[in-house]
Order: C-alpha cells, then sequence, then structure tokens
C-alpha cells in the first residue's frame, strides 16, 4: 500500500471497544495513527480513546452497530471529516451464540450473521467506496481458522467467517480484474483471550472457555497491523490455525469424529453459568471491559508462526544461500 506523506496514517477498526479490536487501537496508536473507532459500547469506546491518546495516536469515538450499513456510512464519513483520506479499514466487530443448533433461536442465529459476516460486508463497503476512487487503501478483514473447520456449538459464527472467506476471494478477484491498486487481506486467528467468553449468547450449563490455550489479543493486533502493510491475500496466526486448515484438508470427516467427542466438553468450564449474567448479542455489557479475557494464566504471549510468516522472505533467502552453499561444498569435496 502507498504510504502517505507528511500525515500519520488513518485507521478505522470496527469492534474497536474489547477484545482484539482494543488490542489492534492500541498497535495502530504506536504509530502515531488517527484512528475512528466504531463499536456499540459507549464505556469501552471512552477506554479506547484514552488509550490512544495516551500512546500517542488520535482517535474519534463513532457509536454504532455496524449491522446498520448506514450507520457505518455515518461514521466513515466523521472519520474523513475530522482526520482525512482512511488509509486503512479494520473490520473485527463479531458476535456470537455458544449452543447447539437445535437449540438456538432463529432470531439468535440470524443477528449473529448480520453482525458477524455483514458487519464486515458494510465496513469493506464503505471503506471501498472512498479508497477505490482514491486508488489507494487496504481493507483488513478479520478472519479465524474456523473459516475454513467448523467447530461444533458454533454454526452461526463458523457459518458467518466462511462467508467472508468466500466474500474474500470474490472481492479480491474483482479488484484485480479492475487493476485497482487497493488492496484486501484476510487474518485468520486462533483462539484468543477476549473478554468475550463472559458475554457470548450460551444456553450450556457451563461457562464458555477456549478449547484450547489461547493467544494474547496483542499477538492478534500484531498480527494484523502485519497483514495491513503487507501485500498478502492471506495472514494466519499460530499453529493451532494452520493445524485446523490442514486438518480439515486432509482428513475432514476425521475431524468431524474427533470433534464430535471433544468439543462440546472442551468449550465449557466446569463452573456453571451464573443465572445474571449477561450476554451482548443485541445489546453492549456495560463497563470497560478492555482487551483481555479472563485466562491470562494460560494464555500464549507469543508466536513462533508469525514470527516466520513475517520473515519469510528473508528465510527462503537464507536456505537458498545455505543450500547453494552446500551444493559448492559437495562440488569441492570431489
Amino acid at each position: 500500500m502507498e504510504k502517505q506523506e507528511h500525515r500519520p496514517p488513518v485507521v478505522v477498526i470496527t469492534g474497536a471497544s474489547a477484545g482484539v479490536g482494543r488490542a489492534t487501537a492500541r498497535r495502530f496508536a504506536r504509530d502515531g495513527a488517527h484512528i475512528g473507532l466504531i463499536a456499540r459500547g459507549m464505556d469501552g469506546l471512552k477506554g479506547a480513546k484514552d488509550d490512544i491518546e495516551r500512546l500517542g495516536g488520535k482517535a474519534l469515538i463513532c457509536q454504532c452497530d455496524v449491522s446498520d450499513y448506514e450507520a457505518v456510512e455515518h461514521a466513515a464519513d466523521a472519520i474523513e471529516e475530522a482526520f482525512g483520506p482512511i488509509d486503512i479499514w479494520i473490520n473485527a466487530a463479531f458476535a456470537g451464540v455458544l449452543a447447539p443448533f437445535m437449540d438456538m433461536d432463529m432470531d439468535d442465529y440470524h443477528r449473529v450473521t448480520e453482525v458477524t459476516y455483514h458487519g464486515q460486508v458494510h465496513g469493506t463497503m464503505a471503506a471501498l467506496k472512498r479508497m477505490v476512487r482514491r486508488d489507494r487503501g487496504h481493507v483488513v478483514l478479520v478472519g479465524s481458522a474456523l473459516a475454513y473447520r467448523g467447530i461444533p456449538l458454533q454454526s452461526a459464527y463458523c457459518g458467518a467467517k466462511h462467508a467472508i472467506q468466500g466474500f474474500h476471494d470474490s472481492l479480491r478477484s474483482e479488484l484485480l480484474h479492475a487493476g485497482s491498486k487497493v488492496r484486501t487481506t484476510m487474518v485468520q486467528l486462533p483462539g484468543v483471550n477476549t473478554p468475550q467468553f463472559d458475554w457470548i449468547r450460551t444456553t450450556l450449563p457451563g461457562k464458555p472457555r477456549p478449547a484450547s490455550p489461547p493467544y494474547q489479543p496483542e499477538i492478534a493486533a500484531e498480527a494484523i497491523h502485519f497483514a495491513a502493510h503487507s501485500g498478502r491475500k492471506s495472514v494466519k496466526l499460530g499453529w493451532p490455525t494452520l493445524k485446523a486448515i490442514w486438518g480439515d484438508r486432509l482428513a475432514s470427516p476425521l475431524v468431524d469424529r474427533y470433534l464430535a467427542r471433544t468439543g462440546i466438553k472442551g468449550q465449557q468450564a466446569a463452573t456453571p453459568v451464573s443465572p445474571d449474567r449477561k450476554d451482548n448479542l443485541y445489546e453492549p455489557v456495560p463497563g470497560d471491559h478492555g482487551a483481555h479475557g479472563r485466562f491470562d494464566d494460560e494464555a500464549r504471549t507469543r508466536s513462533s508462526q508469525l514470527w516466520i510468516t513475517k520473515h519469510r522472505a528473508l528465510l527462503g533467502a537464507a536456505a537458498v544461500i545455505l543450500g547453494g552453499m552446500g551444493l559448492l561444498g559437495t562440488r569441492a569435496g570431489r
């Protein structure tokens, strides 16, 4: 993506009030970025704005629901009026329900789809309407390993993430056909230690939890920041993501059976769900919940796979050099 001189980058982040979106806002603030913050919860938005300004960036709060396209359009207008042309748009907002498909209310199912899938479509449209005419900019769609491998209890969320992956394929082909310099990237994340496990709607008896040790949100934010400055179609974070994707490609029926045995219990803690527990499916849970969830003790704080992804050109060059040295040594020894 072309860098604009003499002004900080203008970045928009949906789902910016908590979790991965909140951590991503902090990461871009370290660049001195001017950041448009889109989310529903005002408490979290104010907290994100304070974070950004403390780290050296500037922020504009745009309280809206990404399922409302007109509201997203108005937010984009406000951000460009305040900061100038948008350089990077990151779609991180999502919603979920943890429940067997047959136990789900169809209104809830539609709501997950509206936020998680259509919310990214809405954000992408708002971004591209402005970027395409300027022939520059980068849109990041935040996906998941579950965009390739569905798991039990999350049929609505997995379906939405699969839809985003197909949408991205179509969109990228169209931009390439048009010769556009606008770039799009999809970041596929593993489980992340965010507040989502404390506010996702559930019909299950045990408190929601990640099926395996999650990554800290700062690692996800670093992957998103890298994706926003690369020309790559896809950035995959973590060995669990690669295992899920390749496991499905090579042995999908076997993975179905494995998840049937482990996936239900693995996404529930032994602690029962509190009867007064609030979820954020239709309304934000009050308070500033920050970026981290309750799994700091087990969350992974680094990713060797991300390091390899970011430095693959250097590693490729080193492999060629070492291979050439080995070949020369072999010939010299003859």
